[in-house]
């Protein structure tokens, strides 16, 4: 009878701590307003990388002073251009890349 008692008991710590882990697991995967979930992260490190390998791939767009960040889809382009058709080309570029929900174009004619 007592062997039945800890047995019992032990299952239920069991099923316990691994409410709590799988809580735990769950809660630190979730995103927030401010902050990416894993997979979210993942997908905007390869919408950015898309997005480089289109400015590169472009002609048009030669300078090398683009820095491309991504959150939640939305895509910002900083830094630094020649004319103000290679600013315009880089936000196509940009827009044409699938995953991209937005493009904020910060980037500055020199």
């Amino acid at each position: 009878m007592k062997n039945q008692n800890y047995t019992t008991k032990f299952v239920g710590l069991a099923a316990l701590i691994g409410a709590l882990a799988l809580g735990g697991l769950a809660g630190g995967c979730a995103a927030t307003p401010t902050k990416d979930s894993t997979g979210e992260y993942v997908d905007d490190a390869t919408v950015t990388t898309k997005v480089k390998s289109a400015l590169l791939g472009d002609e048009a767009v030669k300078s090398f002073q683009i820095k491309v960040e991504t959150f939640k889809g939305v895509v910002q382009l900083s830094g630094f251009v020649d004319t103000a058709d290679e600013k315009a080309a880089a936000e196509k570029d940009a827009t044409a890349v699938s995953g991209v929900k937005d493009v904020k174009n910060s980037l500055t004619v020199k």
